[in-house]
């Protein structure tokens, strides 16, 4: 009976380790895929980049095409509207030949942009997906969609919100004796120049999410560093802004000021991933 028992109790160790090698051998084996998904070659990559850039071009131009099937309504309707709603309404001139031509080309190529700018970031954080970890992969989407929000929401605060200021400034500014004749170009170069601008400003959370993952940049730094942003966000703001109220600033610096905030909770989280990152 009791070498009965000293046999059993020796199955039982012996299947103990059997199964515990096995674990062993199924997660290295499931951490060297990982790895060979990694590592890969520099043609690999030059391949992936090569077909991203493909299907981005490739939904650029559908958006293209869109654009130009509308182009007249959203020269007319959307390009066009906020200088009609000015007082006086801004006067605006074509001084070359081929002015309105390429007026056309850039209206329909940006709105094109604008217009395929959540497929191309999306094709973007596909070709960065291989560098995450599996379980940062499946947030994929996610991420692309916040990006795209993050932008769009930008172009939108300066079309509806900075453009309408600016072009009534300009449209009152001076002595009544200069009338105000604007080539379309320069107007055209300006509203693209401001969304554009204002939709890079809002990527703001995204960039500090990276900077926090790489560790350059903390949240405690960002709090530390509070009220010289501040500052530097009214400055900025004064600047921007085309009137003198401190209404007007405030409608400019609030959202900065916002983006930053949030900045810093988005901070907190990729450390805080980071963190968990290095331990495991």
């Amino acid at each position: 009976m009791q070498g009965e028992a000293i046999m059993r109790e020796v199955s039982i160790v012996c299947r103990v380790d059997w199964m515990k090698s096995v674990e062993e051998d199924i997660i290295e084996e499931q951490e060297k895929d990982y790895t060979d998904e990694q590592e890969m070659s520099f043609l690999d990559h030059l391949e992936e980049l090569r077909w991203r850039l493909i299907k981005a071009i490739f939904g650029l131009l559908v958006a293209i095409t869109i654009c130009t099937l509308f182009s007249d309504w959203i020269i007319n309707q959307v390009i066009l509207h906020p200088s009609r709603l000015t007082t006086p309404p801004l006067n605006l001139i074509n001084v070359i030949p081929y002015g309105q031509i390429t007026f056309y080309m850039v209206v329909i190529l940006v709105a094109g942009l604008i217009l395929s700018s959540p497929w191309i970031l999306y094709q973007l954080w596909k070709f960065i997906e291989p560098g995450l970890l599996p379980k940062e992969r499946k947030y994929i989407s996610s991420i692309a969609a916040f990006t795209s929000l993050c932008f769009l929401t930008g172009v939108a605060f300066a079309y509806f919100v900075m453009l309408p200021y600016m072009l009534q400034f300009f449209a009152t500014f001076g002595t009544p004796s200069i009338q105000n004749m604007i080539s379309i170009t320069e107007y055209m170069s300006f509203v693209v120049e401001l969304i554009l601008i204002s939709g890079l400003i809002f990527e703001l959370p995204m960039v500090s999410y990276f900077l926090a993952r790489l560790g350059i940049l903390t949240p405690a730094f960002m709090r530390h560093y509070r009220r010289h942003s501040l500052v530097m966000i009214l400055i900025l703001s004064a600047i921007v802004t085309p009137t003198t109220d401190p209404f007007t600033m405030g409608i400019f610096a609030l959202p900065m000021m916002l983006l930053y905030e949030i900045s810093i909770w988005i901070a907190g989280i990729a450390q805080r991933r980071r963190a968990a990152a290095n331990a495991a």
